[in-house]
């Protein structure tokens, strides 16, 4: 089993019971060290103090992993980035209101505010020439979509 895949299975359960998800792990080695960066995110957006709680859940388990053997390693422990792909249901929940730019497999581009979702679909409301309309788009149709950053949203406090 790859590296990767057994810290996964080591700190899943641990993340899960603090309330949070494993949504991926990154593991290089520069050299005779390896750099693993393990992402994890919640419900709502982390906050610093949320990551930390998650950083030391994860430290104590990867320190004390016997698989991890004895070459020296950094772990980095952080939460996705604003440009990071959506591709779960749960993620287009977490960002309900937000912009977002769909690009789908034929290569049509959508790009909506995101009103509701399920687990197979999400609904954009979609401004077109002054006019305002909902496109529903199936997660399978998704090739990429990203929350667009908006600096001066006028509708948020």
């Amino acid at each position: 089993m790859a590296l990767k895949d057994q810290i996964a299975e080591l700190i899943t359960p641990a993340l899960q019971e603090a309330g949070y998800y494993l949504e991926d792990i990154n593991v290089v080695s520069p050299g005779n060290h390896r750099i693993v960066t393990v992402i994890v995110d919640g419900e709502a957006a982390l906050n610093l103090d949320q990551v930390t709680v998650a950083s030391k859940l994860v430290s104590e388990l990867v320190d004390e992993a016997p698989f991890m053997g004895e070459t020296p390693f950094t772990l980095e422990v952080t939460s996705p980035g604003i440009d990071r792909p959506l591709t779960l249901p749960r993620h287009f929940t977490k960002n309900v209101s937000r912009l977002l730019k769909v690009t789908q497999n034929d290569g049509v581009v959508v790009t909506g505010r995101i009103t509701s979702n399920t687990d197979l679909d999400v609904t954009l409301s979609v401004v077109e020439k002054k006019v305002t309309k909902d496109v529903t788009i199936l997660l399978a149709d998704i090739k990429r979509a990203v929350v667009e950053i908006e600096f001066n949203r006028k509708d948020e406090n």
